[in-house]
C-alpha cells in the first residue's frame, strides 16, 4: 500500500481533516443505526461496536448514541437508510469505491454522478473497480513513538497480516475478522494508532503527478463532502514531493 494512497492519511497530510461536528455526527448515527439493525447489543455485535468506539472518540453524547440504536432496532421511528458502494472512475485512470448511506437512492446515485462528471470522474457500472479492493483492518501508528521491533512482534502475535514502514509511520493490516484482537493488543501495550478501522484498501496503485494529482484531490474533497456518501476509498498514489507542490499551489 502507497504511504498517500488512503484518503484518511491524505486528509491528515493536507491538514484537511473535517472540522465540522455536525457533518460528523451524521455520518456516525447512520453507521450506528445501520449497524443496530443486527442487534443492540455491542457486545454481540462488532460492527455496532467499532461504531459507538468511533462515537466516542468524536465526544458524541450518550443520548445520541442510544436513539441511534433504538432507532436501528426499531424502538424508535425515524429515516430507514439504504446502503450500498457506487464505482467510478478518477483523473488518470484511479479507481474509486464509494460507501453510500441514502433515504432516495435515485437522488444520490444522480448527485454523485454529476460530482464525478464536474471533477474530471465517471460512474462505472458495478463490479467495474470493486475487484481491485480488499477488506482489510488498518491501523496507522506513528512511527516516531514506537520500536518497530516491539510494534512487529505484537501485531503478528495478535493475529495481523503484516506490518509496513511508511515514511514517518507503520501501517497493520489484517484481515477484518483479528481487526478488534490486533487493536486491543496494540491498546493494552499502549501503542497510540492515529488511524483503526476496517476499510477497503487497494491491491495495486496509480502513481499520479502534479496536475492529475490536483484534480484527484478536489474529487476525493468534494465526493467527502457529500451528506451520503460516507467513505470514499481510491487506488491513486501521490509522492510526497508531488504532495507539497499541490499544497503550495492550493
Amino acid at each position: 500500500m502507497g504511504g498517500h494512497s488512503h484518503w484518511s492519511t491524505i486528509k491528515r497530510h493536507k491538514g484537511a481533516q473535517d472540522s465540522k461536528r455536525g457533518k460528523i455526527f451524521t455520518r456516525l448515527i447512520r453507521e450506528i443505526s445501520i449497524a443496530a439493525r443486527h442487534g443492540g447489543d455491542p457486545d454481540g455485535n462488532p460492527a455496532l461496536r467499532t461504531s459507538i468506539a468511533k462515537a466516542k472518540e468524536a465526544n458524541m453524547p450518550a443520548d445520541t448514541m442510544k436513539r441511534a440504536i433504538q432507532r436501528g432496532t426499531g424502538e424508535l421511528p425515524g429515516v430507514q437508510y439504504e446502503e450500498f458502494t457506487l464505482e467510478g472512475y478518477g483523473p488518470g485512470g484511479t479507481a474509486l469505491l464509494l460507501e453510500v448511506t441514502t433515504d432516495n437512492r435515485n437522488r444520490t446515485v444522480s448527485e454523485i454522478r454529476n460530482l464525478l462528471g464536474k471533477h474530471h470522474g465517471t460512474m462505472a457500472e458495478a463490479g467495474a473497480v470493486a475487484w481491485q479492493f480488499q477488506m482489510k483492518g488498518l491501523l496507522v501508528v506513528d512511527g516516531t513513538k514506537v520500536d518497530e521491533d516491539r510494534l512487529l512482534g505484537l501485531a503478528l502475535e495478535a493475529g495481523a497480516e503484516d506490518v509496513k514502514q511508511e515514511t514517518n509511520t507503520f501501517e497493520v493490516t489484517t484481515a477484518p475478522i483479528d481487526f478488534e484482537a490486533v487493536k486491543v493488543a496494540l491498546h493494552n501495550a499502549q501503542i497510540e494508532t492515529s488511524l483503526a478501522e476496517v476499510t477497503f484498501l487497494p491491491q495495486s496503485q496509480v502513481k499520479l503527478e502534479e496536475h492529475a494529482a490536483e484534480q484527484m484531490l478536489k474529487l476525493m474533497e468534494v465526493l467527502d463532502d457529500h451528506d451520503d456518501v460516507q467513505r470514499v476509498h481510491a487506488n491513486f498514489d501521490i509522492s510526497d514531493e508531488v504532495m507539497e507542490k499541490v499544497a503550495a499551489a492550493s
